[in-house]
């Protein structure tokens, strides 16, 4: 009970247009969660229904009014809108409601920023912060300059109001800088991990779906398996934001490697994405994706659609996909209905349990666009530098010594099969 009082008290506000394609109560139900992975808590919600914004105060002046007075009488702190608010927007609705106002994109930077662990992680979701908030400084109020930890007041938000325009021009383009100078050493890694001849395996989709709960059960089958390479796990949106890469292997025996990415949700904030493009570009040097979904989750084809809206807009629906229906251990698989626009390949399974879980390592193997073949090669010892780049670059399964050279086993990816065709002294095909 005490850790509760110590909880912002949230009143969550939607509007409800005809246009909108998602339903306003899954949206809301969506709101709340994300309120308490801010660790805060949802005390009533109300909806607006209504054919267009106002453009002066988002929902109706005499609204704003009528939430004043919810306020006041549930003790309500803080006010979370389901949209993306404007500065005079934000500024007009603090002057009526006189409590903490947060938008939907402040609350998920906010989510973003409590969560990021890594160096760029933490400048990449300062940098979409200064960015979101440097339109809107006249529109927050006191709140945003006292210390403390509250919903939406984390990251820059901590230091005084009183940082000027200029000065936060001056800290973006310095995290710019430092975002650049990390994304090369970025680019180096990438490079030296294609060099590697190890497939590269991408998960994506919604936050909460179980990728870090897949990517875990993955790693188990290893027989180097380590409990320190495990990524943390929880029930909850956006428990993980770091992006992982971890080493898996497939029922012939090759090694691939396994990327997690940050998860996406419905009106993820564009700035967010901008921001975190450097890191969901891994999706773009993966060799197949795998989309996990929540088969469990009521809202299944909105999230389906959100990460294929979010797929297209980084161009990558050319590559092979695998929708993996994830948390089968929490549906009857003939009770499924989803849209199949978006789905191509599938396979049910419960990351949980491990259920088909062989299954999705047999389909990954299947459909990597390119397939390594599992060859010996007799190499003489007058040419150790061949030996070498076999070390360097593939995982060798077995090797040994004899009178005529370097014996080596391994899977092997086309091109050096046709490139060092004459060392091969058998083939499995």
């Amino acid at each position: 009970m005490g850790q509760e009082n110590n909880r912002e008290r949230v009143l969550i506000v939607g509007v409800d247009l005809e246009s909108d394609l998602i339903d306003i109560e899954n949206s809301l139900d969506e709101l709340e969660e994300l309120v308490k992975a801010a660790n805060g808590i949802v005390i009533s919600r109300l909806i607006q229904k209504k054919d267009n914004i106002n453009p002066a105060y988002f929902i109706g002046k005499g609204k704003a009014e009528e939430i004043k007075n919810y306020c006041e009488e549930l003790n309500i702190s803080t006010v979370v809108f389901n949209d993306e608010l404007s500065g005079a927007q934000l500024r007009n609705l603090e002057k009526i409601i006189d409590k903490k106002i947060v938008d939907r994109t402040n609350l998920i930077l906010d989510i973003f920023a409590s969560r990021a662990k890594s160096k760029e992680g933490k400048l990449q979701v300062k940098l979409a912060q200064l960015k979101y908030r440097l339109p809107r400084l006249i529109g927050f109020r006191d709140y945003l300059s006292r210390e403390g930890g509250g919903i939406g007041t984390r990251g820059p938000g901590e230091q005084k109001l009183e940082t000027d325009r200029r000065h936060i021009l001056r800290e973006i383009n310095n995290i710019e800088k430092q975002l650049k100078e990390i994304e090369r050493v970025r680019d180096i890694k990438r490079k030296r991990r294609r060099e590697s001849n190890l497939p590269i395996v991408a998960l994506v989709g919604y936050t909460n779906a179980g990728k870090s709960t897949l990517l875990n059960k993955i790693i188990e089958l290893n027989v180097e398996h380590d409990e320190a390479k495990e990524v943390y796990v929880e029930d909850m949106l956006f428990a993980t934001l770091d992006t992982s890469l971890r080493r898996g292997k497939l029922p012939n025996g090759q090694a691939f490697l396994l990327t997690d990415t940050v998860g996406f949700v419905s009106k993820l904030p564009t700035k967010l994405i901008e921001a975190f493009k450097g890191t969901l570009e891994e999706v773009k040097y993966a060799d197949l994706l795998l989309h996990v979904v929540d088969a469990s989750n009521k809202d299944l084809d909105i999230q389906i659609q959100t990460t294929f809206n979010i797929l297209k807009e980084l161009e990558v629906l050319d590559k092979p996909i695998i929708t993996v229906f994830n948390k089968m251990d929490k549906v009857n698989i003939h009770s499924l209905i989803y849209d199949n626009r978006f789905i191509g390949e599938k396979v049910f399974i419960s990351a949980k349990t491990g259920e088909n879980l062989d299954k999705l390592l047999f389909y990954i193997q299947e459909l990597l666009p390119y397939s390594y073949k599992f060859v010996t090669l007799n190499i003489p010892f007058d040419k150790h530098k061949v030996v070498d780049y076999f070390m360097q670059n593939y995982e060798i399964n077995n090797m040994k010594y004899t009178e005529e050279g370097t014996i080596l086993e391994l899977y092997i990816n086309p091109l050096d099969l046709k490139k060092y065709d004459e060392f091969i002294v058998w083939n499995k095909i």
